[in-house]
C-alpha cells in the first residue's frame, strides 16, 4: 500500500512539474505588413510625425487577417502554447476607453484624467509577441503563402524565435490552408525555441532594463557619497544583490545618469504566502523603496513599455 501511494506522489510530482507557469503570447499583424495594406495612424509625437499601425482597423476591415491569426493560434495551441486573442484584447481595451469617456464625477463633473503617455500605454500587451507577416503569391491560377513569424520578447524587444517559408502552390486552397502548409514544416522548431526562451526565463530570469537619472535641482548626484561609498556603487551592488545570479550590465555611468542593461529579474514573487509574477514596475518599486527609506533619497518611478524603467531621484 506504501509503494502504490508513493507511486501516485510521485507521478503527481511529475505531471506538476510539466506544467510550468508560461509567459502569455499573442500574435500580431508586423508593422510592414500594416505599412502595406495602408492600416496606419500618425500622431504628433513632439513636433515629429509619426506612423504607428492601426490595429483595429486592419482586424476591422481584413478578414484574411483574422483567418491568418487564428491559424498560427491554432497551430500554437496545439504544441501546448496557448495565446491570447489580440482582437478580443483590443474590443476590451476600447470598451474601458469609451466608459472612461462617459464617466464624471458626481460631485464636479470633472473627466477621467488620462494623459497622452497614458492613452499610447493602453494597448494589447504580451510576454512575448509573435509578428506574423505574410504575402500572397499568385502565378497564373495557382497561389501560395509566404510568411515570416518573428518571436520577439516584449521586454528585451530580442528576437528569441523565427520561422519562414513559403507553401507549395495550389488551385484552389484558402489561405489559412496555404499558411499551414507553409507553417507546418517549421511550427516545431519554433515552439523549440519559444521553449529553450521560456527555460531561460524561469532559470536565469526575465531581461529588463533600468536607468537611473537626477532631477537638475537636486542637491546631490550619483558621485555623492551614501553610507560611506558613492551612490552610483551603492546601486550597482544593490543590483548585484536582487538580480537573479547577480546578472546585469552597467552600460553608462555618470554623475548624472545609469544605464543598466540585461537585468535579470526573478519572474515571480512571493507575497502574503501566494506567488505573484513580477513586472519591471514591481521590481524598481523594490529599489525606489530602499533608496528612499534607507538612504532618503526621494524619487519617482517611471515605467516605458514591459521592460524598461527610470528612476528620477531627488523628488516626485
Amino acid at each position: 500500500m506504501k509503494k502504490i501511494i508513493y507511486i501516485a506522489i510521485l507521478l503527481l510530482c511529475q505531471v506538476t512539474m510539466g506544467q510550468a507557469k508560461k509567459p502569455t503570447l499573442m500574435v500580431v499583424p508586423s508593422d510592414a505588413w500594416c505599412v502595406q495594406h495602408g492600416f496606419t495612424m500618425q500622431f504628433d509625437d513632439q513636433g515629429i510625425l509619426t506612423t504607428i499601425p492601426d490595429y483595429k482597423a486592419a482586424f476591422q476591415n481584413d478578414t484574411n487577417l483574422l483567418l491568418m491569426i487564428s491559424k498560427i493560434n491554432g497551430l500554437m495551441a496545439d504544441r501546448g502554447f496557448p495565446l491570447k486573442n489580440m482582437e478580443t484584447v483590443m474590443k476590451t481595451i476600447n470598451s474601458y476607453a469609451a466608459e472612461d469617456a462617459m464617466r464624471s464625477s458626481k460631485e464636479t463633473g470633472a473627466e477621467v484624467a488620462e494623459s497622452p503617455v497614458d492613452m499610447l500605454k493602453s494597448t494589447a500587451k504580451a510576454d512575448i509577441f509573435l509578428q506574423l507577416t505574410y504575402t500572397v503569391n499568385q502565378s497564373g491560377p495557382k497561389k501560395s503563402v509566404t510568411f515570416n513569424l518573428q518571436g520577439l520578447d516584449a521586454y528585451s524587444s530580442k528576437q528569441v524565435a523565427t520561422a519562414a517559408g513559403t507553401g507549395a502552390p495550389s488551385f484552389s486552397a484558402e489561405l489559412p490552408v496555404l499558411l499551414e502548409e507553409a507553417a507546418i514544416a517549421h511550427m516545431d522548431t519554433f515552439s523549440a525555441s519559444l521553449q529553450d526562451h521560456f527555460d531561460d526565463m524561469f532559470e536565469n530570469g526575465r531581461e529588463i532594463t533600468v536607468r537611473i537619472k537626477r532631477w537638475d535641482d537636486w542637491g546631490e548626484d550619483l558621485e555623492s557619497e551614501f553610507g560611506g561609498d558613492e551612490l552610483g556603487f551603492v546601486i550597482e551592488d544593490w543590483m548585484a544583490d536582487n538580480t537573479v545570479q547577480g546578472r546585469f550590465s552597467t552600460l553608462d555611468a555618470t554623475e548624472n545618469m545609469m544605464i543598466f542593461e540585461q537585468v535579470r529579474i526573478p519572474m515571480y514573487y512571493t507575497r502574503n504566502g501566494r506567488e505573484r509574477a513580477m513586472d519591471t514596475r514591481r521590481y524598481i518599486k523594490e529599489l525606489s523603496d530602499y533608496l528612499n527609506d534607507g538612504l532618503g533619497i526621494e524619487n519617482k518611478i517611471t515605467t516605458r513599455g514591459l521592460g524598461e524603467a527610470t528612476l528620477f531621484l531627488g523628488h516626485k
